[in-house]
């Protein structure tokens, strides 16, 4: 049996949390109290406005009860705006607000940044073998 933390899934979780870890650490000397998680809702919503709360769910693979929780967060600090949706009293419509587009616009260099560091040394090949890696493996996995 192979040793857990000498598998590639142990590799790809490793790597996830460290990339996380480290983007945190440097959104927050530009921005304080924001999650990398408020920041993918943000940028999902200023690039597709239309999208349901359970869409975004999905998108940051969140369950429906967390992602209530981080959108009461996100309202409470006003990166985020609550309305009801006129059309289906049941939904609410999720917007992002002008502080919350200032919140994007300042952390974009350092996203820009963090992916120039995380992607030193690795070519635009190795990048695109990787990705058709890790998706022929989402593949294997949906197939299930």
């Amino acid at each position: 049996m192979k040793i857990p933390s000498k598998t590639v899934f142990y590799t790809i979780e490793k790597t996830i949390k460290s990339y996380r870890r480290f983007s945190k650490q440097n959104f927050s000397k530009v921005i304080n109290d924001i999650t990398i998680d408020q920041k993918l809702i943000l940028q999902y919503l200023n690039d597709f406005p239309e999208l349901t709360q359970k869409e975004i769910a999905e998108l940051v693979f969140k369950d429906n009860a967390s992602l209530t929780r981080m959108i009461d967060l996100m309202v409470h600090k006003k990166f985020i705006k609550r309305s009801m949706n006129t059309k289906d009293r049941r939904r609410y419509k999720i917007e992002i607000t002008a502080k919350g587009k200032e919140v994007l616009s300042k952390l974009e260099p350092v996203i820009i940044d963090n992916r120039k560091k995380a992607f030193a040394g690795i070519t635009e090949e190795e990048l695109i073998q990787l990705d058709i890696t890790l998706n022929k493996i989402l593949s294997n996995l949906n197939k299930t």
